[in-house]
């Protein structure tokens, strides 16, 4: 008897590769599964008529003005996409210290919203609580000298949450770290009449180097006057995750937010074996950046790293990802 046929017996006749080797058996076996209905598409909308501006940092990402934010939203709902996110670059002119804009019911954001949802009352709309797209200064909250200001800056979310609730959104979901927020607005959303709209709390959301292409689609990256460390998490810290993760959901959370995704996959799988609610995760514009330009520069598959990057994604725990690659990767999955 050879030592190969020794080695075999020894191991009980076991070839870990038969199941790989053909297809319809990979597909059987497949221990995590990737659908449209995991995806949420993140848009950048502007003013105008017919406008599109490509974001020069993301490949193949564009801001839309309101009628073509319909038409995108029109083909995500096509495709089997369930939710939207939208983010506004704001008129400069409207930009001030308080963010003042935010909270105006006629703002781009709830035009937006208002719009979609009366031609695709199907699809989902996810709002962004923050202020950083109005604020002159480029931060999420209001300021005094260099200090961020909590409760000041938390009474001017709640009126912003509640426009956007009043817009159509069905998803409030605030970024902006501040504490006690999720607790505001889920009373005055109660208040108002709004029970039924979902929290999704960017829980732990990072101070993270992969915003960077984010903050100059909304257009606040020139204008962020020092950084966002005394309120976004230490990237050195996971306990951190889950005290602000207990809080929020104390508050009333419904949904909680990893943010970035993928340097954040071990986050993303302890908050999900340790709470049991729905966890999601942002593919932020960092990350979609360096898969895009990679590609464009021939170093790798653009569709492959595309799949791959998501399904590690699902395979961590979370219920769904903010990415946009979501309309390519739906059209994708759909064939």
């Amino acid at each position: 008897m050879s030592w190969e046929k020794h080695d075999m017996d020894f191991l009980g006749g076991r070839r870990l590769r038969r199941p790989r080797m053909a297809g319809w058996s990979r597909n059987l076996v497949a221990e995590t599964v990737l659908t449209p209905s995991d995806l949420i598409w993140p848009i950048f909308v502007i003013e105008g008529h017919n406008e599109r501006q490509p974001v020069a940092t993301m490949p193949g990402v564009e801001r839309l003005s309101v009628d073509l934010a319909v038409e995108a939203a029109k083909a995500a709902h096509a495709e089997g996409i369930p939710a939207m996110a939208l983010f506004p670059n704001t008129d400069p002119s409207k930009r001030t210290e308080d963010g003042a804009e935010a909270t105006n019911r006629d703002n781009l954001v709830c035009r937006t919203l208002s719009a979609i949802k009366d031609a695709v009352p199907e699809i989902g709309l996810v709002a962004d609580v923050a202020l950083d797209p109005y604020t002159s200064h480029g931060h999420d909250g209001v300021m005094a000298g260099e200090e961020i200001l909590n409760d000041e800056t938390v009474s001017i979310l709640v009126k912003q949450a509640l426009v956007q609730a009043q817009s159509g959104a069905d998803v409030i979901a605030p970024s902006d770290m501040m504490d006690g927020r999720i607790g505001a607005i889920r009373g005055a959303l109660d208040d108002e009449g709004f029970e039924k709209t979902i929290l999704l709390s960017y829980a732990a959301k990072y101070a993270s180097a992969f915003y960077g292409p984010f903050r100059d689609a909304v257009g606040s990256g020139a204008r962020l006057k020092g950084t966002k460390l005394s309120y976004q998490m230490d990237p050195a810290n996971a306990e951190d995750a889950i005290r602000e993760v207990e809080q929020d959901l104390a508050e009333g959370a419904d949904w909680i937010m990893v943010k970035p995704g993928m340097p954040y996959l071990d986050i993303c799988r302890m908050l999900k074996d340790r709470f049991d609610v729905p966890v999601f995760a942002y593919q932020v514009s960092g990350e979609y950046a360096m898969i895009a330009h990679a590609a464009q520069a021939g170093i790798l598959d653009r569709e492959a790293a595309m799949a791959e990057s998501l399904m590690a994604f699902k395979r961590a725990g979370c219920s769904g990802i903010l990415t946009y690659f979501a309309l390519d990767m739906a059209r994708k999955i759909n064939g």
